[in-house]
């Protein structure tokens, strides 16, 4: 079961890493420096997929065909620890070596989008407060690494959840007269 867990994890990690390094090179390639969400979102359910898989093959290949939901949702607890984990890492890697600009060039695009959709003056500086409290936030290496992991982490938990209610299987009784 370890080694399911381990090698789930460490795959989903570094697919969430390449993406994720990549998706912030599309940022600083592009004049606007938008991203995209959908690529972000897709790429995290295809990683956390993974769980499923991984409780299904403990399931049906190392258990007997059995397994308990609490064990299943542990499964895929402890998958997404190991691959939230690869991506904050490499989130924190990217950002202090190679993109330490990234949260000025986020706040301005986001405060930019709000004045091109004809935000009002009263809008327009709502938005700054707000990206200004995450740009104060980044400031610290704690709250880096907290907020990366709400990210993603969030994500694997409902795959986690899903999947366990989905493959939960109970050892059926043999009843005899």
């Amino acid at each position: 079961m370890k080694k399911n867990i381990l090698v789930s994890g460490l795959i989903g990690g570094a697919f969430l890493s390449i993406v994720l390094v990549y998706s912030i090179s599309l940022c600083y390639s592009r004049e606007n420096f938008e991203g995209n969400m959908v690529l972000g979102f897709a790429s995290m359910f295809l990683a956390f997929s993974l769980i499923f898989i991984a409780v299904k093959n403990f399931r049906d290949k190392h258990n007997g065909g059995v397994v308990t939901f609490g064990k299943a949702f542990m499964i895929g607890l402890y998958i997404s620890l190991i691959a939230s984990s690869m991506y904050v890492l490499t989130w924190v890697i990217d950002y202090y070596l190679f993109v330490p600009d990234f949260m000025e060039k986020f706040v301005a695009h986001n405060i930019q989008q709000v004045t091109a959709k004809g935000g009002s003056a009263a809008e327009i500086a709502e938005k700054a407060k707000e990206m200004n409290w995450y740009a104060d936030m980044y400031k610290s290496p704690i709250m880096l690494v907290l907020l990366t992991y709400m990210e993603v982490f969030p994500i694997g938990l409902l795959i986690s959840l899903i999947s366990a209610l989905i493959l939960r299987k109970k050892k059926k009784v043999l009843v005899t007269n």
